[in-house]
């Protein structure tokens, strides 16, 4: 439990990271009724987390081939894919514009979730 607890955790901070690092992936707008974009940012990191837990999985194993040719390299489109998937999920809540801005997010979502994770992932 408490593992999952950090996967989340991680994946919020690091969707922060994103957020606020790369200027064409925002946050939807400050909404009063959903309790702000705190609220707004831990429901977007649950579908987040839900995308890399179902999905990205088979992408991954349909994708083997070319993640054999290219060292594991074509790890960073999949992981563009699963935020720029994210954002069509979540909608006006969260965007992201542009593969560029997606490749330059995941990359910066995969290195401060495995900080994040190997900072209190104490297993």
């Amino acid at each position: 439990m408490t593992s999952i607890l950090v996967r989340f955790l991680a994946n919020a901070l690091a969707l922060a990271a994103a957020v606020w690092l790369v200027d064409d992936i925002t946050l939807g707008k400050d909404d009063p009724s959903t309790g702000g974009q705190v609220a707004t940012l831990l429901i977007v990191a649950l579908i987040f987390g839900l995308v890399n837990l179902i999905v990205k999985p088979v992408v991954k194993l349909l994708s083997l081939p070319v993640l054999i040719l290219t060292l594991g390299l074509f790890t960073l489109v999949i992981n563009a894919l699963m935020l720029m998937l994210t954002g069509w999920l979540a909608g006006d809540a969260f965007e992201v514009d542009g593969f560029g801005s997606a490749f330059l997010g995941g990359l910066i979502i995969s290195v401060v979730s495995w900080a994040v994770n190997m900072v209190f992932d104490r297993d």
